[in-house]
């Protein structure tokens, strides 16, 4: 079970006589000897790349300045904080347990009865005071607590003694002061040449407050642990006769730990006084004079921000109502007994599910790919930051989700890493004032260190325009806005970025933006970045290498300009993983992912540039207009599918999982107004699912394949794609996600988690500037059923959505966030009539698509009945 403010949290298992809190710090960094600098090879090889790719030479290796092919090097790894055990003494037999999570406090529980009688055990991690909270108290029959509070060792928590030797390179202690008032690990980081981490280290502190019974500090026996250098290495906290126990927990980092050298020796830490300041702060802020602490005034106050977040939206399904008492496991039973259909009250839990977790991990970064919880020091992928779908998936639901944290956390992310950006376009292309989005980021770095021939992320070209389209998407849901300036965006390193200009902002223009504090999300982020992604594009696309008029590749040294009728070549690309058949290399030249991003990435930066007007505005708009007209067209395959690669010299490549060439159905929007392409893309998709054959497994593959089926309005295909992780092995008992259908790698994984809130959203709600359709994937099983509070992405909050298929009448009410907001309104249902707050409205065509017009006025609700005759 998990808790978390986006920056603490912990997992915990609920074990009645031995439970475990691992807790969480979304910053933790564990650094390795990897370089994580820029390589100077990547300029050098461009040319050739681009003449290698060209020429269809599949043999061509990327290689160091020394001549050796490149082998890939690797970001720092996620990973744990302390992992506190609780040991009661007193053990019977257990009976009527049960643990759960509440989703709209946050709070995590367990109760069991034994000979003693019932014990009950809650904790929470607050967003008012960034601190975990414990609360046990003596049972119903009175029996008194009796215990051992102990911190495991590192070196017994999955995955440290499994291949990661690195691990065994740190040093680190485990406290508990004479008074027996805390438990502290405190670690230092291997000291590697170069990382920024090499004087770093972390810790985490649990204060311990003990009512009515006795505390002592006392050594429990040597594990003999290497890397564990404390004086004495095992001390721990025993507890008796207590009428209850609260246990306040927090941690955090440094790079400011001194040398590793001295580490052993040092008897006071900074970082420790720090977080223990911290903790007492919070027990001085709900201790009376009656109650030595106030845990349900400190759950009251942070339940009142967390419950207004989870309870924005309400989502239902009609039917099977006798599930919808039964618990997880029953639940998980029950799915996968129906391996044809989604049990209702599992398509409701899991999305509640879904949504409390993206909520407990969101407002201080982008999500990890485990969210932010681990226990492992090995974690699977690194429990890094996957922008080439992990992501990019995790964050799909948050803007139509009316959540209110999760943007700013991504934002902060994405200027946290901005610099890197930049410095991966310079070199590895050579440009200027341009961003390239690199494909994974530990959260502290994202420049480009992990590449080599299999998996060339250096010609990843698409990232960009994905990753800053969830920012955009955020403008046009809730509009313009102030983001206030944090600590974690590294602010002093986005001079040169927070601006149109090639040089970035004045001087005089920087300090008086950090004096405001905050960042307009128009003018200050989304308008200067957006301008970068597209510069990238514009130097990416050079005259000498081009498609001619019948579209033939072609290659003149030395063009200066295109002629009428040709376009731009994209090359080198990379469409993840995948290469054509007969074509051993996974560099290729107009990967259809890159170009369908280069549309978007140009239309989100006009959209931008029209809605600010600032001075030269309009000479902007017809350069990206022009270079629209001059990118490679979509290539249509024999059998009327999109082609992954617009070269008529590749032949497709279907066995294979990942979707990346209908970028323009999802996350982009241009198939809803382009028949022709959706048509495409939907035979492209299902010859995805006729020839993949070897790896159908990826929880990943599965979200994004359904979202891409509810862009296309396939009620069938978002049911089919949902359906493998829920019938299979993708649900924990928790209802948290593994990586796998199967658990092949036992991964715990957070991507298949939200990426189902973001399919349920887009299957009920599809929403783009100026227009909203209700219901476009809606399958047919699910018959009756409503949700609240979505946000369509036209600064309109859909107030109420309900159907009920069974009558034919879809009810919607609309409130907008602006005055005289024009939208295009339609279902994806049948319906014959409207009626606009009764008044039946006229009714218009657009092709095959019914709509009505509406102007909607500011906080004014409207009411809209589809009704099939």
């Amino acid at each position: 079970m998990v808790s978390g403010n986006g920056r603490n949290g912990y997992i915990t298992s609920g074990s009645p006589y031995s439970d475990s809190f691992i807790f969480q710090h979304m910053w933790f960094n564990f650094p390795s000897a990897d370089p994580r600098e820029i390589p100077p090879e990547l300029t050098s090889q461009l040319q050739e790349a681009r003449q290698n790719v060209f020429e269809q030479n599949d043999q061509w290796k990327i290689k160091h300045n020394n001549g050796e092919t490149r082998v890939r090097t690797f970001y720092y790894s996620y990973h744990p904080g302390h992992q506190l055990r609780l040991n009661m003494v007193n053990r019977g037999q257990v009976a009527d347990y049960e643990r759960w999570t509440n989703y709209e406090t946050a709070e995590t529980g367990v109760k069991y009865r034994d000979n003693d009688g019932q014990w009950v055990r809650t904790s929470f991690t607050s967003r008012t005071d960034d601190v975990s909270i414990t609360k046990l108290e003596h049972s119903d029959l009175g029996k008194k607590i009796t215990m051992v509070l102990q911190l495991d060792d590192i070196s017994h928590m999955d995955g440290a003694h499994n291949g990661m030797s690195e691990v065994h390179a740190l040093q680190y202690k485990k406290l508990v002061d004479p008074e027996a008032r805390y438990l502290a690990q405190v670690a230092h980081y291997p000291s590697y040449a170069g990382s920024e981490l090499c004087h770093g280290g972390y810790a985490g502190v649990t204060q311990v407050i003990v009512v009515n019974g006795t505390k002592e500090r006392i050594v429990l026996e040597d594990t003999h642990e290497e890397m564990n250098v404390g004086l004495e290495r095992n001390p721990a906290i025993q507890i008796k006769d207590a009428d209850a126990v609260f246990l306040i927990t927090t941690s955090g980092r440094t790079h400011e730990m001194g040398s590793i050298e001295n580490f052993a020796d040092c008897s006071s830490y900074f970082l420790v006084d720090e977080l223990l300041q911290h903790t007492q702060s919070v027990v001085e802020k709900y201790s009376h004079a009656q109650c030595a602490f106030d845990y349900e005034q400190a759950l009251s106050l942070h339940a009142a921000w967390h419950s207004r977040e989870f309870n924005t939206v309400r989502f239902a399904l009609d039917g099977d109502e006798e599930h919808k008492d039964v618990d997880n496991l029953k639940l998980i039973e029950l799915q996968q007994a129906s391996p044809e259909r989604i049990n209702h009250a599992f398509m409701e839990q899991v999305y509640n599910q879904g949504r409390y977790a993206m909520i407990c991990c969101s407002g201080s970064s982008a999500p990890r790919l485990y969210g932010m919880w681990t226990g492992e020091w090995n974690p699977g992928w690194r429990g890094i930051y996957t922008l080439d779908a992990n992501v990019n998936l995790q964050v799909a639901a948050m803007n139509t989700g009316s959540l209110t944290q999760a943007q700013l956390g991504y934002i902060s992310f994405f200027l946290r890493n901005a610099p890197d950006f930049e410095a991966n376009a310079r070199m590895a292309y050579g440009m200027h004032d341009a961003i390239q989005v690199s494909v994974n980021s530990d959260g502290d770095r994202a420049m480009h260190v992990e590449y080599d021939n299999d998996y060339p992320f250096e010609y990843w070209n698409a990232g960009a325009s994905w990753c800053l389209l969830p920012i955009f998407e955020y403008w046009q849901c809730f509009g313009n806005r102030d983001i206030p300036i944090v600590e974690d965006m590294n602010i002093d390193r986005l001079q040169p970025l927070l601006s149109v200009n090639d040089n970035g902002l004045s001087d005089e223009a920087f300090v008086s933006l950090k004096e405001r504090g905050t960042l307009n999300l128009l003018q200050d982020i989304l308008l200067p970045l957006l301008t970068k992604q597209a510069n990238f594009w514009e130097q990416i696309c050079t005259p000498e290498y081009f498609t001619d008029v019948a579209g033939q590749s072609r290659y003149e040294p030395g063009k200066q300009s295109l002629l009428a009728g040709e376009r731009y070549m994209i090359i080198p690309t990379y469409s993840p993983e995948n290469h054509p058949i007969g074509y051993n290399s996974t560099i290729t030249a107009n990967a259809t992912m890159d170009i369908s991003a280069a549309r978007d990435g140009l239309n989100m930066v006009i959209q931008a540039e029209m809605a600010l007007k600032r001075p030269g505005y309009d000479k902007a708009v017809g350069k990206w207009n022009k270079l629209l007209e001059q990118l490679p067209a979509y290539r249509y395959d024999e059998d009327g599918a999109l082609c992954e690669w617009a070269m008529a010299e590749y032949i497709e490549n279907n066995n294979h999982r990942h979707l990346s060439h209908l970028y323009a159905a999802w996350p982009a929007y241009e198939t809803h107004s382009d028949a022709d392409l959706a048509s495409a893309s939907a035979v492209a998709l299902a010859n995805r699912d006729q020839f993949n054959t070897t790896d159908a497994t990826a929880g990943h593959g599965w979200m994004h394949k359904a979202l891409v089926h509810a862009r296309l309005k396939n009620a069938d295909g978002v049911l089919h794609s949902l359906l493998p992780m829920m019938i299979e092995g993708g649900y924990y008992d928790s209802l948290m996600t593994d990586h796998d259908t199967n658990r092949r790698n036992h991964c715990y994984c957070t991507d298949t988690a939200f990426g189902v809130v973001a399919t349920v959203q887009e299957a009920l709600l599809y929403s783009n500037t100026g227009e909203i359709e209700v219901l476009p994937a809606l399958s047919s099983d699910w018959i009756s059923g409503h949700i609240e509070g979505l946000m369509a992405r036209t600064q309109v909050q859909v107030s109420r959505l309900s159907w009920d298929q069974s009558v034919g009448i879809t009810s919607v009410v609309l409130s907008s966030l602006i005055q005289n907001n024009t939208i295009r309104l339609s279902s994806g249902l049948p319906w014959t009539t409207a009626l606009v707050d009764g008044v039946e409205v006229q009714v218009h065509m657009h092709g095959k698509q019914k709509y009505v017009n509406l102007t909607l006025q500011e906080n004014q609700e409207t009411s809209i009945v589809f009704s099939r005759a």
